[in-house]
């Protein structure tokens, strides 16, 4: 096999910047390509020769298959060029090339991405190509029947035939029909009678399985007439997307329930009437619904879904459609991001300050960033929707304000409900509140955001608490299911009736979660008048999510228990209760953002609440005073968000440094602590005197895996993610590190 030579590093090998000025007559005979292999020690370009067959096949884009370190592998072509720096005849050639094809930008986005967190090119690229683009083409067929001229003559000549076998013949007359629909077993034997002819051909109808789906009246396809809010705001958005300042990154900023769905459909419109395209991301489908289903209603079939919760096919499916320009309309969560849509006119990030939009594995990017991105490549108007804002956000985005909503009606009074010396889950005065809700048939939310029956279990005459054993966490109980989990991993146990240290049978269950509250609420409201529904990650699937929705959307009363979940965008007209329990759980943890998430979670579910006319929203803690408690209650995001910039801009956090935390695991404590250790000394060593290296720090070991983590702080960004770039490369190569997994999180949430 030929040598394989990597592309210099300094050459650009950025989508829509020039590859290579080409010479007059002379085609690109060399291909620059990213082998998609998951080792982080592959970050360059590898030299291959394109073949004077394939000359105009390959282009920037193009999978195709490529002799590599001793096999067979795909790699996406980043670059075309006349020659390379290596003599013609080391150059191994381009094998195949395969039927998808990846648009440009797209490659130049992977090719940022890998520098931006640190991962490489091929980790990103994985990220943006649909489920079995590596695999050969073969697609997706049907059997279809046609009927033959003997067929023909049999129905005329009235040949013995039973009654499904003539219908059968009589239906294909009209012409061809899928097999599947006439009865396969059936046409067979007319097959072997020489009566039709069964074949299998390229199937382009929607593959078997829907996203999420939601009732939507028959005039959710016509616009409504706007409110004064609502159209002043439109006609700024406007103006800011025709003029040059339109450009830069706006933030709509309306209180729950102000319209700003009906401006995002508005917005798309606009954008396809100029010939453009439009990508929408919400932080969940299962959990939006109602909004795609408004989509569907506006723009139809030009719609496409996407989510990682899709099956292979219909991803697939809706990938191409929106590659060959059938969907112009892109909805879907994080991965949406990477839609391979060719002139994009409008990106959205609906409710933007969802933790949902950071992506958990290798490349750790964040959606939001991305869509900057992309909406800077394609000149694009980016545009973040928010009650409750990121303060990042604030901070950077021009901002249009809305402060009233559609219905005109004012935001629920919330009431803070002192749970200090209280030693059960809800309050005297929330199980009053409910119980007043059932006895008047209305409905209401409550959230808790924690799920399962209790947090732990110990022993009462030891003191044992059962762990994970793979994670330095405890096992939470489940009692419908008859087991407890751990949360991280997914371990799972039966429920214990004694200690294995003791023998006690003295076995205490400690907190509250949604289960459990589920079960005691249910109890106390007996009857079908008032339903008590559940919403959390026990919820099978994505389906099952959105029919616990839709149920309580229909309902005439009920309560609907739930995390975070049940504060996610839903529009319920009729909800006149909301209760926060334990509202202050977010504001112990050890995260700067604690207080943000705090006020977000508050807001958002007094939001689903009093939209169709009075609401009530209790919200319990024991720390009634609490900054972010007092401020949600006051509905005063801007207080709040002001507040929240000043604090961090005293301690040194984003948006005003950049955080980077890199985590050493390994199966043992000590070389997880001696690649964190090697690490902070190079990154000691190489960053500037504006930068700050925290650590290494020991974290709770998770999934049988020892870690430890080192966070980087520094002002200038590019210079800093550039440090820990060069940095965990060096202690990846080394030899007494390679049992060490490395990986980065710029900007971690």
């Amino acid at each position: 096999m030929a040598a394989v030579a990597p592309a210099p590093p300094e050459r650009d090998a950025r989508a829509g910047a020039p590859d290579v000025v080409a010479r007059a007559g002379v085609p690109d005979a060399v291909a620059r390509v990213i082998p998609l292999t998951r080792t982080r020690a592959i970050t360059t370009l590898f030299d291959y020769r394109i073949e004077r067959n394939l000359t105009g096949e390959v282009r920037v884009g193009s999978l195709v298959r490529v002799p590599f370190s001793g096999r067979d592998v795909v790699g996406v072509v980043a670059q075309t060029a006349p020659s390379s720096e290596l003599a013609a005849e080391r150059l191994a050639s381009v094998g195949a090339v395969l039927e998808t094809h990846l648009p440009a930008d797209l490659v130049g986005l992977a090719l940022w991405m890998a520098e931006e967190y640190c991962s490489t090119p091929a980790r990103a690229l994985e990220l943006m190509l649909p489920p079995g683009a590596t695999r050969p083409a073969r697609g997706r067929q049907a059997l279809v029947a046609q009927i033959t001229p003997s067929g023909r003559a049999a129905l005329a000549d009235g040949v013995r035939l039973t009654d499904g076998q003539r219908a059968a013949l009589g239906a294909l007359t009209a012409g061809a029909q899928p097999a599947v629909a006439l009865g396969t077993a059936l046409l067979r034997r007319l097959q072997a009678r020489g009566l039709v002819k069964l074949e299998r051909v390229a199937d382009t109808h929607r593959p078997a399985g829907r996203p999420p789906s939601f009732t939507v009246s028959a005039s959710a396809a016509r616009p409504p007439a706007l409110t004064p809010t609502q159209a002043a705001a439109l006609q700024e958005l406007e103006a800011q997307a025709a003029h040059a300042r339109g450009r830069e990154p706006l933030l709509l900023h309306g209180v729950t329930g102000s319209g700003k769905t009906e401006l995002y459909l508005r917005l798309a419109q606009a954008a396809l009437d100029q010939g453009r395209q439009v990508i929408i991301l919400v932080p969940e489908i299962a959990l939006t619904p109602q909004a795609l289903a408004r989509l569907q209603a506006r723009f139809g079939d030009t719609v496409a879904v996407m989510h990682s919760g899709m099956g292979a096919a219909l991803r697939r499916h809706e990938w191409r459609r929106l590659a060959h320009g059938d969907a112009r309309v892109c909805v879907g969560a994080r991965s949406a991001v990477f839609a391979p849509l060719a002139d994009i006119g409008l990106i959205v990030v609906d409710e933007e300050h969802e933790g949902s939009y950071k992506h958990e594995g290798d490349p750790r990017y964040d959606a939001r960033t991305v869509a900057a991105r992309r909406a800077r490549d394609h000149d694009a108007l980016l545009l973040h929707g928010s009650a409750t804002p990121r303060a990042d956000t604030f901070a950077r985005a021009r901002r249009i304000v809305m402060r009233e909503r559609i219905d005109g009606g004012p935001l629920p009074a919330v009431e803070i409900l002192d749970m200090r010396g209280k030693h059960t889950p809800l309050h005297p005065q929330a199980r009053l509140a409910l119980a007043d809700c059932s006895r008047a048939g209305g409905k209401a939310v409550l959230l808790l955001n924690r799920r399962g029956w209790s947090n732990f279990l110990s022993c009462g005459s030891c003191g044992r608490v059962w762990m994970c054993p793979n994670c330095e966490v405890a096992l939470v109980l489940h009692r419908a299911g008859g087991y407890i989990a751990c949360h991280h991993c997914g371990h799972r146990e039966a429920i214990p009736s004694r200690c294995r240290e003791c023998g006690s049978v003295s076995v205490a269950r400690h907190g509250a979660g949604t289960e459990r509250l589920e079960h005691e609420l249910a109890a106390a409201t007996a009857g079908e008048r008032f339903p008590v529904l559940r919403l959390d990650a026990d919820a099978p699937g994505l389906e099952a999510r959105a029919r616990i929705l839709e149920r309580f959307h229909q309902a005439q009363s009920g309560l609907l228990i739930g995390t975070q979940m049940v504060a996610k965008g839903h529009d319920f007209p009729d909800v006149g209760l909301g209760i926060v329990v334990d509202a202050d759980q977010t504001l112990r943890f050890p995260d700067f953002r604690a207080e943000e998430r705090t006020f977000a979670l508050i807001t958002q579910l007094a939001g689903r609440t009093g939209r169709g006319g009075c609401g009530r929203v209790l919200v319990q803690t024991t720390q009634p005073s609490a900054r972010a408690i007092v401020l949600a209650a006051r509905h005063d995001a801007e207080t709040f968000l002001r507040g929240e910039l000043r604090r961090r801009a005293a301690l040194g956090y984003p948006p005003f440094q950049t955080l980077i935390r890199v985590v050493c695991a390994a199966a043992a404590s000590e070389p997880a602590h001696a690649a964190a250790r090697a690490l902070r000394e190079l990154l000691c060593a190489d960053a500037g005197a504006a930068t700050a290296v925290l650590g290494p720090a020991p974290l709770f070991m998770l999934r049988g895996r020892h870690r430890e983590q080192v966070v980087v702080k520094a002002s200038d960004r590019a210079a800093a993610i550039a440090a820990v770039r060069g940095a965990v490369a060096r202690v990846s190569r080394e030899r007494s590190h390679r049992e060490v997994a490395l990986s980065v999180d710029v900007d971690p949430e």
